[in-house]
């Protein structure tokens, strides 16, 4: 599955966790007792529309995934192996080329009418041909209905990804004939868009009440939902600044902070639970393998120098508790993610004596990354000052180079950064997004590593992407990451922490690395 390009602009978006501010917390009521429950949750919105088949931004995915059903899902934070949701069951071929649904039957829309294949053949058709950004999630996807209660997607090669991509919530299901009828069609001329973002044209347990990019959504229950009913007959979520959201959560005006950095989570009065987790988002280094760009970082003596002059535990008390250091590049919680004991550890007298097989005498390079980027809320610039300072301590300077997020996103895209400080969030949570990462790909690009540069590792990749079966794909996609820290041009860092808070009654809270949260699932006490 071919990831696309944009991914670090839309990932980099939800990241600039500071940038939104938005309402105080007196306006809304908070969790009521008794029949009509009202849940707050205060966010930092990166929020562009309400319509499945064009959002892809952290927040859109939070909101879609209350209002609208994907044929798959996840059980709770589990990311390993997806499970039936409107289908009942799903078969992978053996060659990995065709995978079969079964819908379940009985599953109905908000209006009460039933979710057919119909439906979900003109659903995906819709988001793979009306190109907004989650198209690439089914690039050479074919989609047919084989009868009344069974699909079939059929790719070119095999897609063992493909279970794992469809329960994006940007593949949610929506009413097709509803739909159609304010401008929805499965090619570039849909106008569905606005329609789509004050609808309930979902089968999901909730509708949308109010929809504003800038300041809140209000989704409430749906009445027609054939499954369980939510908890929670309402569910506000505002857009509101991390520092704000802290006061907001402790003073009782919200019910739960998802954006809270792991310095601001410290000291939280005892009536409030605190969810620590490493999120899924990996911050590593590159070094650039382009001569015309670096004389010194192609050097393979050099970037071994670098993974070991790194001081990881020192950057892992910067990131604060709940975070992990990176083995790989594939995040703890999926599946072919490297063990912990196979982290790289640091080794000043290792480093040095890399430094001077590498026959580059007091090498002095540039490092750049996004000023005011916040990842989870960690900021780069400690990170980058910190591996400076361990760098310095084996013989290397290390110029740093901040700039803003777009400036440090065009040099980083366009393979012109020395040394990059970057982060990686999961597409969809499957290894293969992380094919990427190989000579050719698109993070391999922006390391300057062509196609060619190095034939073993790319020959894993091209083993790991055909692999079927968990097992085969586990060390499949293991064995890419060990080869890829012996002798790629990235070092993985760390996992930073994602925090969340919620009030005591408030249940059941998962972070999940697609959708953040599910508030279906949350529960009341």
């Amino acid at each position: 599955m071919a990831t696309r390009s944009q991914t670090a602009a839309v990932l980099l978006a939800g990241a600039l966790a500071l940038a939104a501010c938005g309402s105080g917390g007196s306006q809304t009521p908070a969790a009521q007792g008794g029949g009509g429950k009202t849940l707050v949750i205060d966010t930092s919105f990166d929020l562009k529309t309400a319509d499945p088949g064009r959002t892809y931004e952290p927040t859109g995915l939070f909101v879609e995934k209350a209002i609208y059903e994907t044929l798959l899902t996840f059980e709770g934070a589990d990311v390993t192996k997806p499970v039936p949701a409107l289908a009942e069951s799903y078969e992978l071929s053996k060659d990995g080329k065709v995978l079969t649904l079964k819908l379940k039957q009985g599953a109905t829309f908000a209006d009460g009418s039933p979710v057919t294949a119909d439906d979900v053949v003109f659903s995906l058709t819709r988001v793979r041909d009306m190109k907004g950004t989650p198209s690439f999630l089914l690039d050479g996807v074919e989609v047919a209905k084989e009868g009344d209660s069974t699909v079939t997607l059929t790719s070119k090669a095999a897609n063992p990804a493909l279970p794992f991509i469809l329960p994006n919530p940007a593949l949610g299901i929506i009413n097709s004939k509803l739909a159609k009828q304010h401008g929805a069609t499965a090619d570039a001329q849909d106008k569905a868009e606005q329609y789509l973002n004050s609808a309930a044209a979902g089968s999901g347990p909730y509708t949308i009440e109010s929809f504003n990019v800038s300041s809140q959504v209000v989704l409430k229950a749906n009445a027609k939902y054939y499954g369980t009913k939510p908890a929670y007959d309402k569910v506000v979520i505002r857009n509101v600044e991390a520092a704000t959201q802290k006061l907001n959560v402790q003073r009782g005006d919200s019910q739960v902070a998802l954006n809270l950095s792991g310095d601001q989570v410290t000291g939280m009065p005892a009536n409030l639970q605190v969810k620590k987790t490493a999120s899924a988002n990996v911050i590593f280094l590159l070094a650039n393998q382009d001569d015309k760009v670096s004389k010194t970082t192609p050097n393979a003596k050099f970037v071994e120098a670098v993974r070991k002059g790194v001081d990881y535990t020192g950057l892992l008390e910067l990131a604060g508790e709940g975070s992990t250091q990176a083995p790989g590049v594939i995040p703890s919680q999926l599946l072919g993610a490297l063990p912990a004991d196979q982290a790289a550890k640091r080794d000043v007298e290792g480093a040095k004596a890399a430094l001077a097989a590498s026959g580059v005498a007091n090498p002095t390079v540039k490092l750049e990354y996004p000023s005011e980027l916040t990842v989870n809320g960690l900021s780069f610039q400690p990170l980058a000052e910190r591996i400076q300072a361990n760098l310095k301590e084996v013989g290397i300077t290390v110029d740093l180079q901040p700039a803003p997020v777009t400036t440090a996103l065009d040099n980083y895209r366009n393979g012109k950064e020395e040394l990059g400080l970057w982060y990686w969030g999961p597409d969809y949570p499957d290894p293969s997004d992380y094919l990427a990462f190989l000579p050719g790909k698109t993070v391999g690009l922006r390391a300057g590593w062509k196609t060619g540069a190095a034939k073993e590792i790319e020959a894993a990749g091209e083993k790991a992407a055909t692999a079927i079966g968990d097992d085969a794909r586990k060390q499949a996609y293991a064995d890419v990451q060990t080869k890829l820290n012996a002798s790629g041009p990235f070092i993985p860092l760390i996992q930073p922490s994602q925090n969340i808070v919620t009030a005591a009654s408030v249940t059941g809270l998962e972070y999940h690395p697609v959708w953040t949260v599910d508030v279906a699932h949350l529960g009341a006490k």
